[in-house]
């Protein structure tokens, strides 16, 4: 974005903030944790059913990390930083 100041050169402004990085990595972050949270539960035997598959771990938290990490990361990219008013 160009903001151009009274007898001066544009200014060019960034897309996003500081900020809007920060919380792009919390929810980043946050994905990666419930990504994380789903790893595992395998069986060496085929025929033997493991019941590791049906946790509260892969079934409830992982699902609402992953969420709340793209909520997450929606807001950091919807949040309007603060405009200077160098005028």
């Amino acid at each position: 974005m160009e903001i151009k100041t009274k007898n001066s050169k544009p200014k060019f402004q960034f897309a996003f903030t500081k900020e809007n990085y920060i919380w792009m990595a919390i929810g980043v972050v946050l994905l990666f944790l419930g990504y994380i949270l789903l790893i595992g539960g395998g069986s060496k035997d085929p025929d033997t059913f493991n019941y590791a598959l049906f946790n509260t771990r892969r079934l409830v938290i992982s699902p609402i990390l992953i969420i709340l990490g793209l909520v997450v990361e929606v807001y950091a990219i919807m949040k309007k930083g603060k405009q200077s008013t160098e005028e």
